[in-house]
């Protein structure tokens, strides 16, 4: 067994400012680590923190790059043959630049969590697989299907370039300091976007609007944008009936409602 990656001897302060909560036993990565099937394979960890899924990485055989925003923590990391360590804030992560196929994994901070899955998603051909220890909140949305209380916006674009997965719970005693909430383990399969990426833009924008207005048929949360008789005539084209809210619609049914929206606006 490979030593651990981290003197715990020399354990800095645990920073409430950068949302540092720590897990405290390797053993529930196991989920995770299934999924990413790192051995041999390139990982990189966003904010290893204490170490502790960065030793289980090293364990399964993976060359990890761990990306660490305090100083502190990052050099409370032991050298090791196939562990390298950078600071810097992961929201500066070069993804378009990493050699592929490179993994991506990390119990992510709340405050980022969203913003850095959808960078990481732009980049199919770099990380095909990622898996992050996220809230529970959180992972609920990024894996929920239409009807589902969670579903929304983030759902339905993050399975616009990636087939999302409940990896399992963690429940909040399981770091150290203890979270107000659970955590949750989602993978992340990359596929290619059904639209090219200008147009994935405006994808998202139609998307968001008609989450805009959860409790709003989308003849109304569209009209806001479009102009109402722009949006019957879309919901129209579409085969999507007005009263219809967005909870209901599925990826396809948004794919053929922004196609609608497109045609009409040439």
């Amino acid at each position: 067994m490979s030593p651990a990656p981290f003197q715990r001897a020399l354990q800095p302060a645990l920073k409430k400012a950068l949302g540092q909560h720590h897990l405290v036993d390797g053993r529930l990565c196991q989920p995770l680590l299934s999924f990413l099937r790192p051995a041999g394979g390139r990982v990189l960890e966003v904010g290893p923190g204490g170490g502790v899924l960065t030793e289980e990485l090293l364990r399964a055989g993976a060359r990890v790059w761990a990306w660490e925003l305090d100083p502190e923590w990052a050099f409370a990391l032991r050298p090791a043959p196939a562990l390298g360590v950078v600071v810097g804030d992961a929201m500066t992560i070069p993804w378009d630049r990493l050699p592929a196929p490179t993994l991506a994994t990390g119990n992510l901070p709340y405050a980022i969590s969203t913003a850095l899955i959808a960078r990481i998603l732009r980049h199919p051909g770099r990380v095909p697989r990622s898996a992050f220890l996220v809230q529970k909140e959180v992972g609920d949305r990024l894996v929920a299907g239409p009807g589902d209380p969670d579903y929304g916006a983030l759902s339905v674009l993050v399975a616009a370039r990636a087939e999302a997965r409940l990896l399992g719970r963690v429940k909040a005693g399981s770091f150290r300091p203890p979270p107000k909430v659970d955590g949750a383990f989602v993978g992340l399969s990359a596929r290619q976007p059904p639209l090219p990426p200008p147009e994935l833009d405006a994808f998202e924008r139609t998307v968001r609007l008609a989450f805009a207005r959860r409790r709003k048929t989308l003849r109304n949360s569209l009209g806001a944008g479009w102009g109402k008789a722009r949006a019957e005539q879309a919901l129209q084209a579409a085969g999507i009936p007005e009263r219809a809210r967005a909870e209901e619609l599925a990826l396809a049914d948004f794919l053929r409602l922004h196609g609608a929206w497109r045609t009409l606006a040439e």
